[in-house]
């Protein structure tokens, strides 16, 4: 088994900081920041206890989507929203649609009544693909500079990955590197820092 430091040591990921201005148009995308995926006891892939990485994660999109919002900037949150009948192989049944599993964290559900924000229920792990609707239009346009996203892998998966048949079990810090790594790969910037300017 290769330790992490190792890891880090020969992947590394080099984090910014990152200065937002209102000369440059600048969105957030907020990806299944959900009862499902964050809060504890939530549900088939919910974290089974509290989680440092996931809570500081949602205290971080809560501060930043703040921020935007009072700033009026454009926020597009995903909302992972499955059909009941319908499975999504080789995960239990979880963000079922109109179940709380499916809904914003508490902390975020205030941006539910805010006029700059659009909120894009999804039934698939692609969020582009969960947005094409029956017509082919899709609300996603592709190849923009100005949407900015922090990645983070879902630590909820990896805990419940550990009990499920079938599903490959992943250890939360190494994924969560090597997710970042690939996504720095394609040309992410990879922030540890968001400021704005006055």
């Amino acid at each position: 088994m290769v330790p992490i430091d190792l890891l880090k040591e020969q992947l590394p990921v080099h984090q910014e900081s990152l200065l937002l201005t209102a000369d440059v148009k600048t969105g957030l995308v907020l990806v299944d920041v959900v009862n499902g995926f964050c809060t504890v006891g939530a549900g088939n892939l919910a974290p089974r206890q509290p989680d440092k990485q996931i809570s500081e994660m949602v205290n971080e999109v809560v501060s930043l989507a703040r921020v935007f919002c009072e700033k009026k900037w454009p926020v597009f949150g995903f909302l992972d929203s499955h059909h009941p009948d319908i499975p999504e192989h080789p995960y239990p049944p979880h963000c079922i649609a109109g179940t709380d599993e499916s809904k914003l964290v508490p902390a975020l559900q205030w941006m539910e009544n805010e006029p700059n924000v659009t909120l894009k229920c999804k039934d698939c792990i692609d969020g582009f693909l969960g947005s094409i609707e029956k017509d082919g239009s899709n609300v996603l346009s592709i190849g923009s500079k100005a949407i900015i996203s922090k990645l983070y892998m879902c630590a909820g998966f990896f805990h419940v990955a550990n009990t499920m048949k079938d599903v490959a079990a992943h250890p939360q810090d190494l994924m969560h590197h090597i997710g970042l790594y690939l996504a720095k790969g394609r040309g992410a910037k990879v922030v540890s820092e968001v400021s704005f300017d006055a």
